[in-house]
């Protein structure tokens, strides 16, 4: 879309203002918010000016300070207004546009630090090869009662019964329907927003609600799970409640994932590369599963990147604890659905709907792209229970960060910068986190040590 085609969609949707997003490490929207005049003005040129310090941001707002992968002076990029992106938002009275943007340098060099670069990165490997990615996420939610003391445990939210539910009512139709007036303002936001969802459950958990993204291309679907979670969040918070992402927000109750379908396709003939002419699993697919299982624990910091994160990631809750895999086998970290040969595909269940879309899926298919090229095989498929086997995956993000560090494949494929710029994120949150004296240590150690 040129200057004068956003002038004109401007114009026809009365546009008062314009909100330039960013995605930063954890997924949160970073930008501007301009006039819409500024904005054609800004976008023309390289007036949309932010610094580049905003990818090394924590998840609490507080920079690295340790840096060392950008210019402590903090140097200037500008966003560059991505035109598929550009819509309008729903929930403001008055008219205003959003739309995504990519960052680069003042001498037009991508910034290779940005989340959004980083699947762009991984997608272009897949092109290189004659492959394109295929995803469809599938995103869990709590919805919570308004919680003002963060000391203070979060409660289900109370629907149209006016009552909390004692417990998770999975796939109840009934408890689904008990927030029909939040789910319609969601569906509402994300049809005037294009955001393409399709169906609605109730989870595990009490006020948990899963919802369905169509198949597509990754970065507009990742596009899509960003802003819905901003789509969520302004529901809720209009029907006096909060909507969380957090992976696991109640002690005694399932987590939340964001489950990730993926498939490849052969460019030239536009056939799912994962079935042979038999219409059985090919060595692609074999190998793509082989690469799932390898990478997943250096992975595991995009996937599950918070402390929260790993609280998630225990036995008999629907979460995964190790990387085997199965046939329509839900206990599987890796599971291969039942389909025809043209929908053969394979369901990471190990990210956490607190992960940054464009990362997770990113590195999800980062894996099963070096075990497509370095022709890794995978173990037998698992049967039964996949719980029966070993907790093989890191069990806090101290260890996923050190199992990241020392797999010199996947930082390579993700760029090393990057993954420099990441892990030093992420030890700053984990910095800040230890100075927290949580209410388990008042709890016991107050009057017993």
């Amino acid at each position: 879309m040129s200057a004068s085609k956003f002038e004109t969609w401007l114009r026809d949707h009365d546009i008062d203002e314009v909100e330039c997003l960013v995605p930063d490490m954890s997924g949160t929207a970073r930008g501007k918010i301009l006039p819409a005049a500024k904005f054609l003005k800004g976008s023309q040129g390289r007036g949309l000016r932010v610094p580049e310090e905003i990818f090394i941001l924590t998840v609490t707002g507080r920079y690295w300070r340790g840096t060392t992968v950008t210019n402590p002076a903090s140097i200037d990029v500008y966003m560059k207004p991505d035109p598929g992106t550009i819509r309008l938002v729903p929930w403001y009275d008055e008219p205003t546009a959003e739309v995504i943007c990519d960052c680069f340098s003042l001498d037009d060099e991508p910034v290779d630090i940005a989340p959004r670069h980083v699947l762009r990165r991984i997608l272009d490997l897949y092109a290189g090869r004659g492959w394109k990615p295929v995803v469809a996420p599938e995103l869990e939610f709590y919805l919570v009662k308004k919680n003002l003391d963060p000391d203070y445990p979060l409660e289900p939210a109370v629907g149209r019964s006016g009552r909390q539910e004692a417990g998770g009512q999975a796939y109840g139709i009934d408890a689904a329907n008990d927030f029909d007036p939040v789910v319609e303002d969601i569906y509402d936001f994300c049809e005037v927003q294009n955001i393409d969802i399709d169906t609605i459950s109730h989870e595990s958990g009490p006020a948990q609600l899963e919802i369905n993204f169509n198949h597509g291309d990754p970065m507009e679907l990742a596009d899509q799970v960003f802003l819905f979670k901003r789509t969520v969040r302004q529901a809720a918070l209009k029907h006096d409640m909060y909507a969380t992402f957090m992976a696991k927000p109640h002690e005694d109750e399932p987590g939340s994932a964001m489950h990730v379908h993926q498939s490849i396709l052969d460019i030239k003939t536009g056939k799912n590369v994962f079935a042979n002419k038999s219409g059985k699993p090919s060595k692609l697919f074999m190998h793509h599963i082989g690469g799932l299982q390898r990478y997943m624990a250096a992975a595991l910091p995009f996937c599950a990147p918070n402390v929260n994160s790993y609280r998630r990631l225990v036995p008999y809750q629907d979460a995964p604890t190790n990387t085997h895999w199965g046939v329509d086998n839900r206990t599987a970290p890796l599971r291969v659905p039942a389909s025809d040969p043209a929908n053969m595909r394979v369901e990471n269940r190990v990210p956490g709907a607190d992960a940054n879309p464009y990362l997770a899926i990113a590195a999800s298919l980062a894996c099963g792209y070096l075990g497509m090229i370095q022709k890794i095989d995978p173990t037998d498929p698992v049967e039964g229970s996949a719980y029966r086997y070993a907790h093989t995956l890191p069990l806090h993000l101290a260890d996923a960060l050190s199992k990241l560090n020392y797999s010199k494949p996947f930082k390579e494929v993700f760029g090393t910068r990057f993954v420099e710029a990441y892990q030093g994120v992420k030890e700053e949150e984990m910095g800040q986190y230890r100075q927290v004296i949580s209410s388990w240590e008042r709890e016991f150690l107050l009057l017993n040590v």
